[in-house]
C-alpha cells in the first residue's frame, strides 16, 4: 500500500492532488494500492473519482505540525512504513518528526530549507539553481524534468502536427483564476481569427456560468469547466496559452507550441527558465504587468509561422517523455521492497 499526504481547496488550488494522482495511477499499474491523508474534505470526490481510498485528518490544512499527533496514531494504527509527501505547508519539524517513524520522500519545487527526509523528489526545470546534488550527497535523490508525475495519456503523444495558421487556440487557467485571466483573454484576443477556442476552467473558478453566457452566441467559443481529459484538448490545440505549473509539463509533452504567464511567486521560477531555454515564451506576471499586450503580440508571432512551432513543439517533446510517474513509483517500490526486507 501507498500512501501519500497531500491537499487541495481554492487557495493551494488543485495541482499537489493531480500530480499525486498521476503518481497513484502510475503505482496501480505497478500492483500498489494508494490512500490520500488529507487534511480534510475538499479533494475527497476528485480522489474518490479516481478510486482511491482517503484518511481525513480533520485538521488545518495549513498547520501541518499541529496534525502530528494525529498522523502519527495513524501511521501506527495503518502499519504505514513509506509516505510521500507533497505540500508546501511542511516545516523541518514536521518531516524531522515523521522521518524518525517512517521512510519519508518529499515532492519539492521550492527549497525553503534543508529537508530531513529519505527522499527528495524535484522534477522542476529550474532544479538545477538549487544544488541538490551537493546538499544532499548521501539522500536518495530524484531531480530533473525525467521524474515530471503526468498520467499514462501524456506518454508516448507522438509528434505534433503543425498547420500554417493557428486554427484552434486553447486557454488554460489552471485549478483557480482569482485575477479574471480567462475572461480578460477571451476580451482582448481577436476571436474570429481562430476557427476554434476552447476554454478550460478550473473547478474553483466562481465565474464559469457568467462567461458561458458572454459568449454563448460565438460559435467559435468553447467553454468547460474541470475537464478530467485535459489532453484530449491538448492533442487538437495549434497553440495554448497557460498559466505556469504542472500544466506546461503536460503541454510539452503534448508537444503544443505555448505561451505563458504568472499570477503566484511559485510559478516564476518555472516559466522563466521555460523561456531562457527557448521552449515556451512568458508573457508576464500579471500582478506587475499588462501581459494581454503581450500575449497578443505573441500570437500574432506564432499566427502564420509553422516553421517556428515545429521548433517549439521539438524542444518541449524532447525535455518531456511522460514517463516521470512511473520512475517515481519505481523508487518508491524499491524504498518499500527494502522495508520489507529489512523486518524478514
Amino acid at each position: 500500500m501507498l500512501y501519500i499526504r497531500t491537499d487541495m481547496n481554492s487557495i493551494i488550488a488543485t495541482g499537489h492532488v493531480m500530480r499525486c494522482l498521476a503518481i497513484a495511477d502510475a503505482a496501480k499499474k505497478a500492483g500498489k494500492n494508494t490512500t490520500f491523508i488529507l487534511a480534510d474534505k475538499q479533494a475527497i470526490e476528485v480522489i474518490h473519482e479516481r478510486g482511491y481510498q482517503t484518511i481525513i485528518l480533520n485538521t488545518k490544512w495549513n498547520d501541518m505540525d499541529a496534525e502530528l499527533e494525529i498522523l502519527l496514531k495513524i501511521i501506527d494504527r495503518e502499519r504505514i512504513e513509506v509516505l510521500l509527501i507533497d505540500s508546501y505547508q511542511v516545516t523541518q519539524n514536521y518531516l524531522s518528526v515523521l522521518s524518525k517513524w517512517i521512510k519519508t520522500i518529499y515532492i519539492d519545487d521550492l527549497n525553503k530549507f534543508i529537508y530531513p527526509v529519505h527522499t527528495l523528489v524535484c522534477y522542476v526545470n529550474y532544479w538545477k539553481k538549487f544544488n541538490y546534488e551537493t546538499i544532499y550527497c548521501k539522500k536518495n535523490l530524484l531531480l530533473g524534468t525525467k521524474f515530471v508525475p503526468l498520467r499514462s495519456e501524456f506518454k508516448k503523444c507522438g509528434k505534433k502536427y503543425i498547420r500554417s495558421y493557428i486554427e484552434n487556440l486553447l486557454l488554460l487557467s489552471g485549478g483557480t483564476d482569482n485575477f479574471h485571466l480567462l475572461e480578460g483573454l477571451l476580451e482582448k484576443i481577436k476571436r474570429k481569427k481562430y476557427y476554434r477556442i476552447n476554454v478550460i476552467c478550473g473547478i474553483y473558478y466562481n465565474d464559469y456560468e457568467r462567461l458561458c453566457k458572454l459568449y454563448s452566441q460565438e460559435e467559435n467559443v468553447y467553454i468547460y469547466r474541470s475537464v478530467n481529459q485535459i489532453e484530449e484538448f491538448m492533442f487538437v490545440a495549434d497553440m495554448a496559452i497557460s498559466a505556469g505549473g504542472t500544466t506546461l509539463y503536460e503541454l510539452c509533452a503534448c508537444g503544443v507550441p505555448s505561451i505563458s504567464y504568472s499570477f503566484a511567486d511559485n510559478q516564476l521560477d518555472n516559466v522563466r527558465q521555460f523561456h531562457e531555454d527557448g521552449i515556451i515564451d512568458y508573457a508576464g506576471d500579471v500582478r506587475y504587468s499588462d501581459i494581454y499586450k503581450n500575449i497578443l503580440e505573441l500570437l500574432n508571432k506564432y499566427y502564420d509561422q509553422p516553421c517556428l512551432r515545429e521548433e517549439r513543439s521539438y524542444k518541449m517533446q524532447k525535455l518531456i517523455d511522460g514517463n516521470g510517474s512511473e520512475r517515481i513509483v519505481e523508487k518508491l517500490v524499491k524504498i518499500s521492497d527494502e522495508v520489507e526486507k529489512r523486518k524478514i
